[in-house]
C-alpha cells in the first residue's frame, strides 16, 4: 500500500492514529481551512467505524489505512475523480474526502466514513466489474443506521441498474435507497452472514451474474427473492 507521503505536499498535515483493534490510520490533510477540523472529526469516529466494518466483514482487511482530506474541489477532482455531489471516494490505496464533507453533520459524516471504510476493507475481494448497485447497497448497509420502512414501500422493491446508481440528483439517491433496502431485506430475511456471502459471490473476481449469485446464495431464483422482498417492504 502506498504510504501517506505519496499523497502529500511539503506543507500537508499528517497524523497517525492507532485504533483499538491495532490498525494504523494515517490522516493526511492537503491544505485548506477546513482540512484539520474535518480530519479531527473523522478521527473521533474511526474506532466505531472500524468496529462496524469488522462486525460485518470480519477482521481480515488491511491493517494500514490512509485517509486524505483534499484542500480544494479541484484537488479532489484531479486526485480522486470526484464530482461536486460526491463526499468521498475510495481506492485500494486510500479514502479521500472532499472539502464539502466538512459541512456535513456528525451523523451524515458517520455514514460516509463507514460506507467508504467498507469499500476500502472489501476492495481486494471486489472485482472491477462487480455490480455497483450491490457494492453500494451493502456499503450503505454497513454505513447507515436502521430506519423504519416507508409506508407503501413495496414499489421500492426494484433492483436498480448500475446506471441508476451512477445518476446524480434525486434519481441516484432513490437508486441508492433501493439497493440499501435490498441489502437490509437479505440481512433480515436470510441473515447478515448470508448478505456477506452474497456480496462475495456476486461481486468477487470471476463472479456470475446477479441472478445466478442470488440463486446460489439464497437458494431461490431471482423472481422468487424479489417477490419476498416486495412482501417484506410492505410488512
Amino acid at each position: 500500500m502506498a504510504g501517506p507521503a505519496s499523497l502529500t505536499t511539503p506543507t500537508a498535515a499528517s497524523t497517525t492514529e492507532t485504533l483499538s483493534d491495532g490498525r494504523t490510520v494515517h490522516l493526511v490533510g492537503l491544505g485548506g481551512a477546513h482540512t484539520a477540523p474535518l480530519l479531527a472529526r473523522l478521527a473521533a469516529q474511526l474506532n466505531d467505524a472500524a468496529q462496524a466494518v469488522t462486525a460485518f466483514w470480519g477482521p481480515d482487511w488491511p491493517r494500514d489505512v490512509v485517509i486524505v482530506a483534499a484542500g480544494s474541489d479541484a484537488e479532489f477532482g484531479s486526485l480522486a475523480g470526484g464530482g461536486p455531489d460526491i463526499a468521498a471516494t475510495t481506492t485500494a490505496e486510500r479514502i479521500m474526502f472532499a472539502p464539502a464533507a466538512a459541512a456535513m453533520s456528525d451523523a451524515s459524516l458517520r455514514i460516509v466514513l463507514r460506507h467508504e471504510l467498507f469499500h476500502f476493507a472489501s476492495r481486494a475481494s471486489t472485482a472491477a466489474d462487480a455490480p455497483r448497485w450491490l457494492t453500494e447497497g451493502v456499503a450503505d448497509f454497513v454505513g447507515r443506521p436502521p430506519a423504519p420502512r416507508p409506508q407503501d414501500a413495496a414499489g421500492l422493491a426494484q433492483i436498480p441498474t448500475d446506471a441508476d446508481v451512477g445518476t446524480a440528483g434525486p434519481a441516484g439517491s432513490l437508486a441508492y435507497d433501493r439497493a440499501w433496502w435490498f441489502s437490509r431485506f437479505v440481512a433480515d430475511a436470510y441473515g447478515t452472514q448470508t448478505l456477506r456471502l452474497l456480496y462475495v459471490r456476486a461481486c468477487g473476481p470471476g463472479h456470475p451474474d446477479a441472478a445466478a449469485a442470488v440463486r446460489d446464495t439464497l437458494g431461490a431464483d431471482l423472481p422468487t427473492v424479489l417477490a419476498r422482498w416486495r412482501h417484506w417492504m410492505s410488512g
